[in-house]
């Protein structure tokens, strides 16, 4: 299965309600985007316009890969924008800033690929599936970008009280799968850091950090104010990526303790492994239905036990406890928000077309399926929910190559580059390409980890 091969395979459409004042200073635009992020659009408005920033408010983050469509308010100025992959519709104007408030739901449109015929017939058992049991409410890999692009949780850092490493971790690691001259700034910042005075060539790209070399400038180890010039809203994101790390172990959890292990099936995605509920008793669904799990806070309380216990032990993990979720040296700029967030969502107006060739991958067919969602959940994770039976077979597949439990004590990455340490076990099947050997050996890791005795 592959989604987003094309722009036009994935698009997205925010329903929305706002109450239009005609005297209010945000106007408000329809902002179509293709193969860009909220943030990347955002901010070239802001660019071209000389805006300040944080002057532009918006619902929620919409997928860089594809093309959608959602809500943007900017506050005190007219601007236009019609450019072949951002547009912009004038709607009118509102009192107040926008925020996920305004958007009702978000109708997806997905052409999934490489798909093979029994994967077709599957899926009419999964439509079945989720039409009776919801989909598990995850963040799926979208959310956590940060370890795609190897800065990992910089909020951990934060919580450490650590800010020279999560700045490091913002702006001098390059990541190797980008290719504009941002990933050429922070090696330059990489190879010098500390050295605050040194020119970095890329002058454009280096702007998005003027703000920051300011101040380290002045006080070179003044990294807590550093840092917190770094845009509001991105901050806010860093902090958002960690507790919804957070939710989606604690959620994982709560899905082992309340179900036995033949009831679910294990998904892997950017920052671990996923489980999912394939059957559940008719009085448990209706507690899963109702409940939520709570997106961490130091004010978060508990009205559960089991949802306690779950959090309990995700934070246990990385050795915390919900009053340890404070950053100490900007508890007002930089803090966790308790929220709640349902376990269970139930896509609606499900609709699977009628399948054809698949002019990107010969040999194999596509089909086009579209839905609605709530705010802020994740329409990739329902796709790959209803095309489980796909990496099932992965799985099992895996499952059947001994995987080693432990790094090879003297392998170092620095020292050994390009070495790959020896792997036991019989060969891997030929005719995989790369990529679907490494998934399934993910797969094992994720399935060998979930089967582990619950404590």
């Amino acid at each position: 299965m592959k989604l987003k091969q094309r722009p036009e395979d994935f698009s997205v459409k925010e329903s929305y309600r706002f109450d239009e004042d005609v005297d209010g200073k945000f106007r408000v635009y329809l902002m179509d985007k293709q193969k860009l992020s909220t943030f990347d659009a955002v901010n070239r408005i802001v660019k071209k316009f000389g805006l300040k920033p944080g002057s532009i408010s918006f619902c929620g983050l919409k997928d860089k890969q594809g093309r959608t469509e959602q809500l943007i308010a900017v506050e005190g100025h007219d601007v236009d924008m019609q450019d072949p992959d951002l547009r912009l519709k004038f709607l009118g104007r509102i009192a107040a800033p926008l925020t996920a408030a305004n958007t009702t739901s978000n109708r997806f449109a997905v052409t999934v690929r490489q798909l093979r015929e029994q994967e077709l017939q599957d899926v009419t058992m999964a439509v079945s599936e989720v039409g009776r049991l919801g989909v598990v409410n995850y963040f799926d890999n979208q959310r956590f970008g940060s370890l795609k692009h190897g800065q990992g949780f910089i909020a951990k850092d934060l919580l450490k009280g650590n800010f020279e490493a999560a700045l490091k971790n913002y702006m001098a690691v390059p990541s190797p799968l980008d290719l504009t001259d941002d990933a050429k700034v922070k090696a330059f910042w990489a190879e010098h850091w500390g050295e605050w005075t040194a020119h970095c060539p890329y002058d454009a790209a280096n702007k998005k950090y003027g703000r920051i070399l300011n101040v380290l400038r002045k006080a070179p180890r003044n990294f807590v104010e550093a840092f917190l010039q770094i845009d509001a809203q991105y901050r806010a994101l860093l902090l958002f990526t960690y507790q919804s790390y957070l939710w989606n172990e604690s959620a994982r959890r709560l899905m082992q303790l309340i179900l036995p292990r033949e009831s679910l099936f294990v998904m892997p995605y950017q920052a671990g492994s996923l489980l999912h509920h394939r059957d559940a008793p008719s009085d448990l669904l209706a507690w899963m239905r109702q409940v939520s799990v709570p997106l961490v806070g130091p004010t978060t309380t508990f009205t559960d036990r089991r949802v306690e216990e779950a959090v309990n032990w995700a934070l246990g993990k990385d050795k915390l406890t919900l009053d340890q979720l404070v950053v100490k040296e900007a508890p007002r700029l930089l803090y966790f928000k308790h929220e709640e967030r349902p376990l269970l969502i139930q896509p609606q107006k499900l609709v699977i077309g009628r399948a054809g060739k698949d002019e990107l991958n010969r040999g194999f067919l596509k089909v086009n399926v579209a839905f609605t969602l709530p705010p802020g959940s994740y329409a990739t994770l329902t796709v790959k929910r209803l095309f489980h039976f796909g990496v099932e077979q992965l799985e099992r597949e895996a499952a059947a190559v001994p995987v080693r439990r432990e790094a090879p004590a003297a392998f170092q990455p620095n020292k050994d580059k390009g070495r790959q340490p020896k792997r036991e076990g019989p060969p891997e099947p030929r005719g995989l390409g790369f990529r679907d050997r490494q998934k399934q050996r993910k797969a094992a890791k994720a399935a060998a980890r979930d089967s582990q005795p619950r404590k």
